[in-house]
């Protein structure tokens, strides 16, 4: 009777602040590390006196974190009540919760008993990320084991998070949970929020993509519901690329207006939670997303230095501040930054079909220029063909390198460490070694995991190279795919690495 879903992680290759305004573009990659949600009823038998109940349970379980909360949910009001929590509380899944539930009741005006009798079981949901999303090297080193992907196989899929120390002060304070920047919270808010409306008859996650029974596909609304819990979750708006890639995977983004989930903030005043759901799946959703992947024989590789996460939100806080006090300067800048992505997005996209018109000669130009560093890479420019590849993929390079240096002039003139020393000189490195096309820090940048885009098989040589370092090469790779339905609890089938049984395209 339990439900599974799962949604991924993602790395925003482009697009890195610009992407909080329209009409600005981000290139993101989903990847093979997934979050789970497991729902099932807590009472799979009704007493003939549950009818009169007019409160539900609902548990919510965190293997990972140790942690366990009960609520009631008034089956009138659609509301959640904390009653019992081991630790602190997760707005994401409780924002999630609700929602989904609301979207349920205004779906289920025709069969109100059939709803009825799926709440007064009561909902048991958990809550699983793949390891890829937080940081393991302290256990790793407590065993005495090499920083390599090798180790990190080692661990036991769903092991505990370590959690972050804070300065005696509160000063210096980093993430509660020491995370790796995959976006951990939509991928939880999406997989919670998908699992829930197809437990409850809501959605169809088989087939998400035909038309459901809002008047559009089953994906978006799952992907309208998420924005809306992740947005409402954070006490901000933000650009939602993070949970387009969790609901439909790796892609070219552009944020929708604001103003879109402006009826959600009347939630607050008393609107009942079906009739906000209702505004908000009727709203106009004007993002834009289309299908984007890297070229073939081109791996995504992470790498995480160690140094705990950084806190998004402070630094987005830190750049807007930025904005307003020098915009001709930051105007100058953003254009400059639109342009270098741009730029790399043409250069991806022309490989791509390069790749397609020519394979035989693509697949040599790859194979050999994955042995060699990049300044060698033109020695193979024989032939019309792959004197076009080998340019297509210098021209990447360079479009990355203008990106880096771009970031690195916004954090400092905004005072906070977009691009670090410490992270300059690794991606430097990173991106002299053989076989490796770009190298950078994703989305916000800071201390999180540094990306790398490596040719052909030299992505060992990187991680290896890593690992002398001191950088921990995770076992994430790129995997294009979105939310989908699992064919059963992922701690009992397996699945570990967003390898699922029903995929979506």
């Amino acid at each position: 009777m339990a439900v599974v879903a799962s949604a991924p992680g993602k790395v925003l290759m482009t697009g890195g602040y610009l992407i909080l305004e329209r009409p600005n573009a981000g290139l993101v990659l989903s990847t093979n590390a997934r979050f789970y949600a497991v729902v099932k009823p807590i009472n799979v038998e009704l007493k003939p006196e549950s009818w009169a109940w007019k409160w539900t349970d609902v548990k919510l379980t965190s293997p990972q974190l140790s942690r366990e909360s009960i609520y009631k949910l008034s089956l009138k009001h659609l509301t959640l009540q904390c009653v019992s929590a081991s630790d602190s509380r997760n707005p994401f899944v409780e924002h999630a919760i609700q929602y989904a539930i609301a979207a349920a009741h205004l779906a289920s005006h025709k069969d109100k008993e059939s709803l009825h009798k799926l709440f007064l079981q009561g909902l048991d949901i958990t809550i699983l990320g793949s390891n890829d999303f937080y940081s393991y090297r302290n256990q790793i080193e407590s065993l005495g084991l090499p920083l390599t992907p090798e180790s990190l196989g080692t661990l036991a899929p769903f092991a505990s998070i370590t959690f972050n120390s804070c300065e005696s002060n509160g000063a210096n304070c980093k993430p509660e949970v020491a995370k790796t920047g995959l976006g951990s919270s939509a991928a939880m808010t999406t997989a919670v929020v998908a699992a829930l409306l197809h437990y409850l008859r809501v959605v169809d996650l088989s087939d998400p993509c035909k038309e459901g029974k809002f008047g559009c596909s089953d994906l978006d609304v799952i992907h309208m519901i998420a924005q809306t819990s992740h947005c409402l979750a954070q006490g901000k708006v933000g650009s939602g690329f993070d949970v387009s890639c969790a609901v439909y995977g790796s892609q070219r983004y552009v944020r929708f207006s604001p103003e879109v989930l402006s009826f959600a903030k009347v939630a607050v005043t008393g609107l009942p939670l079906h009739e906000v759901i209702g505004g908000i799946l009727k709203g106009k959703w004007d993002h834009e997303r289309t299908e984007f992947c890297l070229p073939p024989l081109m791996n995504l590789f992470l790498g995480e230095p160690g140094s705990g996460g950084s806190s998004t939100p402070s630094m987005v806080g830190a750049v807007k501040k930025w904005q307003m006090s020098d915009p001709d300067k930051a105007r100058e800048n953003w254009q400059k930054l639109s342009d270098a992505n741009l730029e790399l997005e043409t250069k991806l996209n022309s490989l791509s079909k390069l790749a397609k018109e020519h394979w035989d000669v693509y697949l040599g130009v790859i194979k050999s220029c994955s042995v060699l560093t990049s300044e060698k890479w033109v020695l193979h420019a024989t032939e019309p063909i792959n004197e076009a590849i080998i340019r297509e993929l210098l021209g990447a390079r360079e479009a990355m390198l203008r990106i880096r240096i771009l970031m690195r002039q916004m954090g400092e003139a905004a005072g906070v460490p977009i691009e670090p020393e410490s992270q300059t000189q690794l991606l430097d490195s990173t991106m002299n070694a053989e076989g490796v096309l770009v190298a950078g820090v994703p989305g916000a940048g800071g201390f999180d995991a540094i990306f790398a885009i490596t040719l052909g098989d030299s992505g060992s040589k990187l991680t290896q190279a890593w690992s002398s370092h001191n950088v921990l090469a995770l076992l994430v790779k790129e995997d294009p795919h979105g939310v989908c339905l699992e064919s059963g609890d992922p701690r009992t089938t397996g699945i570990t690495s967003g390898v699922s049984s029903i995929h979506i395209e």
